[in-house]
């Protein structure tokens, strides 16, 4: 158990306690109770809000329960001063042992330091990526990559079972599309020169399917009709593309668990399925849509389709589902798609780019009414990324058909550097992806300075195996106060987990490590100025050892950290 769980328990034992003395009624809900590092640090190691929660429904003065409540907390060993301020806020300062006990507890629990079980077991499905299956990866695909990826890993941390799933759009015209410019570059390798004509896809790595189509049928489909090649071209060349792309997703270090066909979806009735339950819930009818607003359209015609009721669980309007060719509509087509992910997961996540923002309150109203209120439903939405190159904006690439390879810039800067940075800013902010920047040996550059931390650790080693000091036996009560600061910091690391993992943030935890790193980085500098403060000492090997030890702790913290974000850690700087 943790330093905050291990408070929060000894805090409902105080609240125990003082139910049995009959200063606190039974029952009271405790929920909104919290145990926290204090905004000011000044004020402590842990507070609070305990009194402010409990005392409306308690009906006493919020200051004089936390009197009572201090009082309790006053007894505990681990605790060296207790205060209450404001209105009742509980502040703690604990005993430089119980920083000492946590550093001991961080090291002996390695890898699995701030590990929960919060998630209790339950599945989440996260779909991710989802990009269509018409090319390689590119850079406005990476983003949401890395954040569903990392937040998979995640959850996973906190103790939930994770689906990585990637829905391959491929029962839409844009594989129609993709068939047809397979077959003009089939045309190519059997020798005919070719133009691209426009609305199909340009790029070169639609050569090696031509190629391979053309060595497979000859020139059997060059002059026939359409309807003899386009079904066999768009397997074929979804088939392709999806190997490429999973190869693409390889070097970011992401594999999914499930590949769900739309196509397959559709071929086995799910969206028909999905459309009864709804009828005979009366969640989906016959209707007419309202005229669209504004100027109406000359060919506008009132037509009647099978409407979800979407305004039932606040949407705009009501939504529908099939075409008035009969076709299903997008939405109709994912309404089914999330039907299907509800029947094998308790929670269901979709990362999707900001430019699908108008469709959330659809789908999650979707969601609501397919599982009735019991299934959680997140939708990210994660906004693109601007690529610069000294500030300057990239060119694109001829080969990918105009636009940047997520391959090519791994390839440049590598698999880390890509996953680092898509997470020092919340998904729905705006990014820069400086190609300069990403690599700059700065502190202004996250991920130099969070993995300049652990080299830094892994180089006190190093010296200290020259200087011939060896630790058997460490001795903690060597650390002073202001070195067990670096602990306080480093026993949030599982709480900031748990609550981004609750969040669905995990940018939070590349947050964490910026900041330990600077906590750890300024320690550093300290013997610079004052040669007693750096780590190792020659002439006194039982300091040094202690002070190993508390490096060793920040650096398989930031190991564990940086192992939820897909990121390896490294021994030394280049």
């Amino acid at each position: 158990m943790t330093l905050y769980a291990r408070f929060a328990a000894h805090l409902d034992a105080a609240l125990d306690a003082l139910v049995a003395s009959g200063d606190l009624p039974e029952g009271l809900e405790r929920r909104a109770v919290t145990v926290e590092p204090p905004r000011d640090a000044s004020h402590g190691n842990l507070s609070t809000n305990a009194a402010m929660v409990l005392a409306k429904p308690a009906r006493t003065n919020p200051r004089a329960l936390a009197e009572k409540i201090a009082a309790e907390l006053g007894k505990l060993d681990a605790v060296a001063e207790v205060s209450v301020a404001g209105p009742g806020f509980i502040n703690l300062t604990l005993t430089d042992d119980t920083w000492r006990d946590e550093l001991r507890g961080i090291i002996q629990a390695g890898g699995d330091y701030g590990r929960s079980t919060m998630g209790a077991g339950t599945t989440v499905n996260i779909e991710y990526v989802s990009a269509n299956p018409t090319g390689p990866m590119h850079m406005g695909h990476c983003r949401g990559a890395v954040v569903g990826d990392a937040l998979a890993s995640l959850l996973e941390f906190v103790g939930h079972k994770v689906i990585r799933e990637y829905y391959v759009n491929d029962a839409g015209g844009q594989v129609d599309v993709l068939a047809r410019s397979a077959h003009l570059r089939y045309r190519e390798a059997l020798g005919e020169t070719i133009e691209i004509p426009e609305g199909l896809y340009p790029g070169d790595y639609l050569k090696p399917i031509g190629e391979k189509l053309a060595a497979e049928h000859g020139a059997r489909f060059v002059d026939a009709p359409e309807g003899e090649w386009l079904a066999m071209f768009r397997r074929e060349a979804v088939a392709a593309m999806l190997v490429m792309i999973k190869d693409d997703l390889a070097l970011l270090g992401i594999h999914h668990d499930l590949f769900s066909s739309e196509a397959e979806l559709q071929a086995a009735g799910k969206p028909e399925a999905a459309e009864a339950w709804l009828r005979e819930r009366g969640l989906v009818y016959d209707g007419v849509l309202e005229a669209p607003k504004g100027e109406t359209p000359e060919d506008w015609e009132p037509v009647e389709l099978p409407l979800f009721r979407s305004t039932q669980f606040g949407d705009d309007q009501d939504r529908p589902i099939k075409k008035s060719n009969g076709q299903w509509t997008y939405f109709g087509a994912d309404l089914a798609y999330h039907f299907q992910k509800a029947q094998t997961a308790d929670q269901l996540i979709d990362i999707w780019g900001a430019d699908h923002a108008g469709t959330v309150k659809r789908i999650v109203a979707a969601v609501q009414a397919l599982t009735e209120g019991k299934t959680r439903f997140d939708v990210k939405l994660v906004q693109m990324v601007r690529l610069l190159r000294a500030g300057e904006p990239v060119k694109m690439s001829k080969r990918a058909g105009n636009f940047v390879t997520l391959a090519d810039v791994v390839k440049e800067v590598g698999k880390d550097v890509v996953r680092f940075t898509m997470l020092t800013r919340k998904a729905d902010a705006q990014m820069d992806f400086d190609f300069a920047k990403v690599v700059e040996a700065s502190k202004d550059n996250p991920v130099f300075y969070v993995q300049y931390a652990h080299a830094r650790v892994a180089s006190l080693h190093r010296r200290a195996r020259e200087a011939g000091i060896e630790c058997d036996t460490v001795d903690l009560s060597r650390l002073d106060t202001t070195e067990l600061r670096l602990v306080q910091r480093a026993a949030q690391f599982p709480r900031v987990a748990e609550a981004a993992a609750t969040a669905r943030e995990p940018h939070r935890i590349a947050f964490y490590l910026y900041d330990l790193a600077a906590e750890f980085h300024a320690a550093w500098n300290m013997g610079n100025d004052d040669p007693s403060r750096r780590t190792l000492q020659p002439d006194d090997p039982a300091l040094t050892c202690a002070r190993l030890f508390l490096a060793d702790a920040i650096g398989q913290i930031i190991r564990n950290g940086l192992a939820v974000m897909g990121v390896e850690a490294v021994e030394e700087m280049h």
